[in-house]
């Protein structure tokens, strides 16, 4: 698949995100992904419930600033923004909100993602939601 299919595979899966839509964000994956995170990493078993805690918990959505797309790599940074609505493995709700920018790196094989990496300021979001720094 050429640079600019890949671009569309991986903003649907930004779009998915922003939507709360899980089974939306696990359909851009192939099914032996993995996937590389600030919360753990591992196949969609592993990191499906991350995202279903991130979606309830933190409403969280993503506004990307910039998109680099070669061969099967794309690579995005974003402004990512949330609130604390419900509890986070067992944490309190605050009501505030944060901001940060968050980068995530992709590859790609037939249309599909096969390896992705996630970084943010994970320490910065838990200061911004009044939440303990873990």
């Amino acid at each position: 698949m050429q640079s600019n299919g890949n671009r569309e595979v991986v903003l649907r899966y930004v779009d998915a995100f922003n939507r709360g839509d899980l089974e939306g964000i696990c359909n851009s994956f192939a099914p032996d992904a993995v996937v590389h995170g600030v919360l753990g990493w591992g196949g969609l078993d592993k990191v499906r419930p991350i995202w279903a805690d991130l979606i309830s918990c933190f409403a969280m959505k993503l506004e990307v600033q910039s998109i680099v797309a070669e061969g099967d790599t794309v690579a995005l940074r974003y402004i990512e923004r949330g609130q604390s609505i419900a509890s986070f493995r067992g944490g309190p709700v605050t009501g505030k909100s944060y901001e940060v920018v968050a980068m995530e790196w992709f590859e790609l094989c037939n249309g599909m993602i096969t390896r992705r990496w996630g970084a943010r300021d994970s320490a910065a979001i838990s200061r911004q939601l009044g939440l303990p720094i873990s």
